[in-house]
């Protein structure tokens, strides 16, 4: 998949604060940009004061001296974290962000992203912020996070030339990644056994990306992914269906098969629709149903191993 909206982020020179380009291989800061140098001040300058006034000096005014001098030393030397990017240019933080995303450090290039568009909210960079955290998201394991910022983009900016792209990152998000965490968690890599609900959602952003911009370059991809959607959708229905004659609730299976077979003629699962639907005609008594139904399984499915479980209407 490709890596962001116009490509995997480019190698770029690095940059402190002051605007100097670094060679990239010095990165004890990790490609951010300085965090300022305080002034360590010491209580040796109260020995600076003429030797004829030193004396004088009480030592309740010498400790608030003392106190103060320490006070000043310490907010020169302290620096706010969140200040650290005060006058780091927009397109500056964006090549740190890039730069961190594309070296796969992705909590990092988060950051990066949330402090350039927190300090400028408007403008080129920002928008290219807002499209590339959804990726980071998506790299960092957090497909919710992904799918929100996508589509947040797509409320933002409903005419902007990449939001194509956020369209096919909303869909990617919305199933790629929980797959790999349910796979993970259960032990098995079958979509149709779990909630349909990111299926689902991947397949409307697909849908919309094909259909609102069928010359995208995702837009191939998307189609080969709503065709896989759609057979997982149908295995579903059929995982419940079976789920309902395990259970004696024929009535039920009869009516989640002919779900299948109105909603996804196109998918293998249509043998298993008239398969499971005969077998509960007939253990219904529906003798008639049962047999038109065994009729249109051997028409189009002839090896099916549904018939070896049913009568044979020449024998009826």
């Amino acid at each position: 998949m490709q890596g962001i909206a116009d490509g995997e982020p480019k190698r770029s020179r690095r940059f402190d604060v002051s605007g100097h380009a670094t060679r990239r291989g010095r990165r004890a800061d990790r490609g951010r940009p300085g965090r300022g140098y305080g002034f360590i001040m010491t209580y040796d300058i109260l020995f600076f004061i003429d030797p004829g006034i030193h004396g004088m000096v009480t030592r309740s005014v010498r400790a608030v001296i003392v106190l103060t001098l320490a006070l000043l030393a310490g907010a020169c030397a302290s620096t706010d974290p969140g200040d650290q990017y005060a006058n780091v240019p927009a397109e500056t933080l964006l090549q740190y962000a890039r730069g961190a995303l594309e070296e796969k450090r992705y909590a990092e290039a988060i950051e990066l992203y949330r402090e350039l568009e927190s300090r400028y909210p408007y403008g080129t960079p920002a928008e290219q912020a807002q499209l590339d955290i959804a990726y980071a998201y998506y790299k960092n394991a957090s497909p919710e996070l992904a799918v929100a910022a996508s589509d947040r983009f797509i409320r933002l900016h409903p005419t902007h030339e990449r939001v194509d792209y956020a369209y096919y990152l909303k869909g990617i998000a919305s199933f790629r990644e929980r797959d790999g965490f349910f796979a993970r968690l259960t032990g098995t890599d079958d979509l149709s056994e779990r909630d349909t609900r990111p299926a689902r959602e991947a397949y409307t952003a697909f849908s919309e990306l094909v259909s609102r911009f069928p010359r995208s370059p995702y837009a191939a991809d998307a189609r080969q992914r709503m065709i896989h959607l759609v057979n997982v959708l149908a295995k579903h229905d059929v995982s419940v269906a079976r789920y309902y004659l395990s259970h004696g609730a024929y009535v039920a299976v009869v009516n989640r098969a002919k779900k299948i077979l109105e909603e996804y003629q196109r998918t293998p699962s249509v043998e298993d629709a008239l398969g499971l639907m005969a077998i509960a005609y007939r253990e219904m008594g529906l003798t008639d149903l049962m047999y038109d139904t065994v009729r249109i399984l051997e028409h189009n499915f002839p090896s099916s191993n549904y018939l070896a479980q049913l009568p044979s209407p020449s024998n009826s």
